[in-house]
């Protein structure tokens, strides 16, 4: 079976925001169609397109209505055959997100469960009586606030959402279920695609007696933005029950050759490392799994090292995927500017930073040009977290605005109309025309350190060991098939110097100076050390 997986660079693809075709200030499938060669141009082997299925589009797709069938929005399963057909001509894999813990209140299982309690899809849900006092049966929260159930007067139960009231969560100890979720999955694999993002994988049972989850011994003593980080949620998800489902559908991709499914473990801490390495472990569950923890705001080398290690430990034969950014959190040059000498400098660091981590890896659509945060009006919002809880938490769209193609064009290439999210200037100077073939662009940077990761068996598939320097110095050797590179990041707007002790020399991208024995990192600064044959170099931090 082919495992291109491995070590591969996968590009998410958001088409709502990638490329306007018809003018109606909405991307699409043939927009995106359109600017493939872009994507193959910056060395991916993959796109990721989150959701593009019929939808209310509540939460902008991930409340599917139609899991077999492409919303009009994006356009029809005519356009998706001609996009697939695109992509394996210029040798890009596909791969479509599913989300499976539930559809919309909209999907006609759900209009059929709801109605009483005697239907054929009765128990396709997660129904449950109210408590004697009316109340909901526990105490479980809805990600998006409020609590996570709903009253359905028709059947006198209350129902289950972990996200919005118009997402209920399907019954997926239901065997049924289970089955009508893979046979959509073998519709999409008939159709071609090469593999799966799994929207919330750890989501997918619930603890089927309801018990209350208990408070989170971490959460800070202020109140959060809103209340889901206040409890500890043992028994609304992270159920051991996944693990069946998972190798079920590890058996539906086996029967195809070079097809993956790679799971978001939508939890935090120790604990999503230890999911990831328990999904992924052996050859009968997920390819690989990606959790929240370098999405987050952790900008150190303890973190990130305690990250990688955490996963090696708990999944010696899994493999992990590692990205900084996706449609879900906010920008990382943004996110993490307070450790930026400029936007610019940081933004290349990171890239040559992630293409050296040992896994495969993602990079979210316009991080390639160093795009910030777009800052938003709340007038300006579609996002529901960000409608719910503004300003304290301003939702997801700063990270979702349009791709920006063209400086000089009306909303930077991406529609001729009014875009469903503005393009705003500090976005629209960065397009990719400006910094095609620019000396010293993001943009080159990314071409650079991907064609650097592709054309080295030790970044694409050694081995990483850890090197011990104090922060914010983050070093490592990665080995594979006779080659050592020393990859070496100074996490900082300080300069600093390392002591080298053994035969190397500077390789691929970077921005430091070996001097004899002495290696200088200025501000971001970032080495790869090659050191062909031999175990790798010896670092140490000179006064």
């Amino acid at each position: 079976m082919s495992e291109w997986w491995r070590g591969a660079v996968i590009y998410q693809v958001y088409p709502r925001s990638f490329q306007d075709s018809s003018g109606d200030g909405i991307g699409d499938l043939k927009g995106i169609t359109q600017r493939l060669d872009h994507v193959a141009g910056l060395g991916a082997d993959a796109i990721w397109l989150s959701p593009i299925f019929t939808s209310p589009m509540k939460d902008m797709g991930y409340d599917v209505s139609n899991y077999t069938d492409v919303d009009p929005l994006f356009g029809t399963l005519k356009d998706f055959d001609a996009l697939i057909a695109r992509a394996h001509a210029l040798g890009l894999k596909v791969i479509i997100d599913q989300v499976l813990s539930h559809t919309s209140d909209k999907h006609p299982w759900f209009g059929e469960s709801r109605a009483d309690r005697e239907n054929d899809k009765s128990d396709w849900y997660v129904w449950a009586d109210p408590k004697p006092d009316g109340s909901p049966p526990n105490n479980w929260p809805s990600v998006f606030g409020g609590p996570a159930w709903e009253w359905e007067p028709r059947r006198r139960q209350y129902y289950l959402h972990n996200f919005l009231i118009e997402q209920p969560d399907l019954n997926v100890h239901n065997r049924a279920v289970q089955d009508a979720l893979l046979k959509a999955m073998r519709f999409w694999l008939d159709r071609g695609v090469d593999g799966f993002r799994l929207d919330t994988v750890n989501f997918y049972f619930h603890d089927a007696l309801l018990r209350d989850n208990p408070p989170n011994p971490n959460n800070a003593t202020d109140m959060p933005a809103d209340t889901y980080g206040m409890q500890d949620h043992i028994h609304s998800k992270n159920q051991p029950d996944n693990i069946g489902f998972l190798k079920r559908m590890r058996r539906l991709t086996d029967e195809y050759d070079g097809r993956m499914m790679v799971g978001e473990v939508g939890d935090g801490g120790q604990r999503a490392i230890d999911i990831m390495g328990e999904y992924t472990r052996g050859i009968d569950r997920l390819h690989m799994c990606y959790s929240f923890e370098m999405l987050g705001p952790g900008f150190t080398a303890a973190h990130f090292r305690r990250t990688i290690e955490g996963f090696q430990a708990g999944a010696p034969d899994g493999w992990p995927s590692w990205s900084f950014s996706n449609h879900d959190v906010r920008r990382h040059v943004s996110r993490w500017d307070a450790h930026a000498s400029t936007p610019n400098t940081l933004a290349k660091q990171v890239v040559a930073m992630l293409m050296s981590f040992e896994g495969t890896i993602g990079i979210y659509q316009g991080e390639e040009l160093g795009l910030p945060e777009t800052e938003l009006e709340y007038s300006e919002l579609t996002d529901p977290p960000g409608l719910r809880f503004w300003p304290e938490n301003k939702g997801r769209d700063g990270c979702r605005t349009p791709m920006v193609w063209e400086a000089a064009q009306n909303h930077g290439g991406f529609s001729q109309a009014q875009p469903w999210l503005p393009v705003k200037a500090p976005q629209q100077e960065r397009a990719v025309d400006v910094q095609t073939g620019e000396s010293g662009s993001v943009l080159q940077a990314y071409r650079a350190a991907i064609a650097f990761r592709k054309s080295s068996n030790a970044l694409s598939a050694g081995r990483t060991e850890f090197i011990d320097l104090p922060e914010p110095l983050l070093a490592f050797h990665r080995t594979g098939e006779g080659q050592t590179l020393t990859c070496v990041f100074n996490l900082s707007k300080t300069p600093h110097r390392l002591g080298v002790a053994g035969a190397a020399a500077l390789t691929g991208p970077h921005n430091a100076v070996l001097h004899g024995n002495v290696l200088s990192l200025g501000p971001n600064g970032f080495a790869y050390l090659d050191a062909g044959r031999s175990q790798g170099v010896t670092l140490e931090r000179l006064a």
